[in-house]
């Protein structure tokens, strides 16, 4: 596994479902490991590593309750999301009692899921690091994020708070893909042609800004 990317333990009985949702989470640069059910869920849960579970409540051989029960027994700490068509407030509160950190009905938008994904792993201890990081070594550049400044050989530039934003977020993302899409959200909360624009003057101001090196 890349020590850049998290890995998801998916429980998912429904074919076209947990096909769909592994794809999308891979594009979304996690990685991830599908099982059909609940006996193959702690199995694979047991074999490796995993930075968070998403469970399907209702699953043949063990249910996603079940599985997570199991899953606390071997690990009290890793994040679990249970994924369920069940709506019913006993299902939630049960779900919680079991240590589920959150609970998603189906059907729900993939991007909501991978944004509650990120919003339990900032919450999780052994991930604040990274999620919470404001120094960043690019190349011989020096870049604090909460003092908006990038230093060089001394020299210091302060940043606007669009630029920080930006660079900040490239440097998360270092070695990976950032899709121009999810940035404009991340930043702008939004993806529009004006956003878009300005996201590419500030890219521009960037480069010059590292060109030294």
């Amino acid at each position: 596994m890349s020590k850049d990317k998290y890995r998801i333990l998916l429980a998912e009985d429904d074919t076209n479902l947990g096909d769909v949702l592994k794809d999308y989470l891979e594009m979304e640069g996690f990685e991830v490991n599908l099982c059909r059910d609940g006996e193959e869920s702690i199995q694979v849960f047991k074999t490796y590593s995993f930075d968070i579970c998403l469970l399907d409540v209702m699953m043949p051989k063990k249910d996603g309750f079940t599985l997570a029960k199991e899953i606390r027994q071997q690990n009290t700490d890793i994040p679990i999301i249970f994924l369920t068509a069940k709506s019913m407030k006993e299902d939630k509160i049960a779900g919680f009692r079991l240590g589920g950190d959150d609970y998603i009905t189906k059907p729900f938008d993939e991007e909501e899921l991978v944004y509650r994904i990120h919003a339990v792993l900032k919450r999780t201890p052994e991930h604040q690091d990274k999620y919470n990081k404001n120094i960043f070594k690019i190349g011989a550049y020096n870049f604090d994020y909460s003092k908006q400044i990038l230093e060089l050989d001394g020299e210091n530039r302060r940043l606007t708070g669009r630029e920080a934003d930006i660079l900040r977020l490239l440097c998360l993302q270092e070695n990976q893909i950032l899709k121009r899409e999810d940035a404009l959200k991340s930043i702008w909360g939004e993806n529009d042609y004006f956003h878009g624009r300005s996201f590419d003057v500030f890219i521009t101001k960037l480069r010059k800004y590292l060109k030294d090196d």
